[in-house]
């Protein structure tokens, strides 16, 4: 018997050593395998003009209980007083199923993962003013990891309802308040098109603090000018873009590359091979290099992700090949790291005191 089990004991450590090696040489083909649909898109009616004027249709805004948004590690207090910047926020993909292609409103385990999205990520705005979060039937995870065309239904199906939330968010503020726009990954990319459709060129545009396009790529050539603001050079400059994609070395892009490349910019031209706009988080300046001493605190996540610490000086960042920002060695803030070093779900936690700061200092700048 005793014989026995070591040989089951041999056996699943082999097993689990043959699985990394695996997920370390295929990743990125098995994750394709796992999260993309194999069923047709599903067409759906646009979400009605008025509805999110509804208190239920936003993770996070002004008066809801239990927001999301408005936690802050030790040493830290959101905004008390009403008032200052209005921040719209779009959360990342939290829809990982591959039953549909986007997410249904009521998902819980969707809603739930995009909720501590929010404590991670727009809380670091959350001293600078309130936040508004939408909830929206975002694509599924796997719609990011193929070029066929129901990926890009079920992403134009999330990208309208962004722009009824957005239009409600701005019935709702002061029509002189200024705005913050943030958003990470989908949200991001949701972004980079509401900058383009419905801000660029606007009396809109004078109100923009700034515009964190973080974790999803901005390129230089093709879509920046179309986009209606600069990439942010300085620390203190206002009505501009930041945007950032961390990878630890050794870095594998090729997750991103891979897809990207085959797209075209707002130009129409393609963005193969084109520079990307990267900020680096621990100066607020473009293609900078700074050390870990430089970072003022990165959110290190508990076990069960209900609270984290937040600890300075540990995570350096410099703006590397093409813009890709580089952390350096592998920093363990967390068991969520995608293959070849990817650290995109850390893309605001690494830096999390320092976007605060930088959001601050933009918004006090005239």
């Amino acid at each position: 018997m005793a014989r026995k089990f070591l040989y089951v004991v041999a056996f699943l450590i082999a097993l689990v050593i043959v699985g990394a090696l695996a997920y370390r040489i295929w990743g990125n083909d098995i994750i394709r395998w796992t999260f993309v649909p194999g069923r047709p898109f599903e067409e759906q009616a646009q979400v009605a003009e008025r509805r999110y004027d509804r208190p239920d249709m936003w993770l996070s805004r002004p008066g809801i209980a239990n927001d999301p948004s408005r936690w802050t590690p030790a040493g830290y207090a959101p905004r008390k007083d009403a008032g200052g910047a209005a921040v719209f926020f779009i959360h990342p993909t939290s829809y990982l199923s591959d039953d549909h292609w986007n997410a249904p409103l009521g998902d819980k385990e969707a809603n739930d993962r995009a909720a501590l999205f929010l404590r991670g990520q727009a809380s670091a705005f959350n001293e600078v003013g309130e936040i508004w979060a939408p909830r929206y039937r975002q694509a599924t995870f796997g719609s990011f990891l193929t070029d066929a065309a129901d990926a890009q239904r079920a992403l134009n199906l999330a990208y309208g309802d962004i722009q009824v939330a957005f239009a409600a968010f701005l019935r709702q503020i002061s029509p002189d308040r200024p705005i913050v726009l943030a958003g990470h990954s989908q949200g991001a990319l949701h972004l980079t098109h509401l900058l383009k459709d419905r801000v660029a060129g606007t009396p809109l545009a004078r109100r923009i603090v700034a515009a964190y396009v973080v974790g999803w790529p901005v390129s230089r050539t093709t879509d920046l000018a179309a986009m209606g603001f600069p990439e942010c050079t300085q620390a203190a400059q206002r009505g501009c873009i930041l945007s950032w994609e961390s990878f630890a070395e050794p870095a594998d892009t090729t997750l991103i590359t891979d897809t990207y490349d085959r797209t075209r910019g707002f130009d129409g031209q393609p963005r193969r091979g084109t520079p990307f706009v990267c900020t680096n988080p621990l100066t607020g300046t473009a293609n900078a290099v700074a050390p870990a001493s430089a970072n003022a605190g990165t959110l290190f996540p508990a076990a069960d992700l209900a609270t984290a610490q937040i600890t300075a000086g540990r995570v350096p960042a410099r703006c590397g090949d093409r813009g890709f920002l580089l952390i350096g060695e592998a920093p363990d803030v967390g068991p969520y790291v995608l293959p070849g070093n990817n650290y995109h779900v850390y893309d605001y936690s690494l830096f999390w005191a320092n976007v605060r700061a930088d959001v601050a200092r933009r918004a006090a700048a005239r």
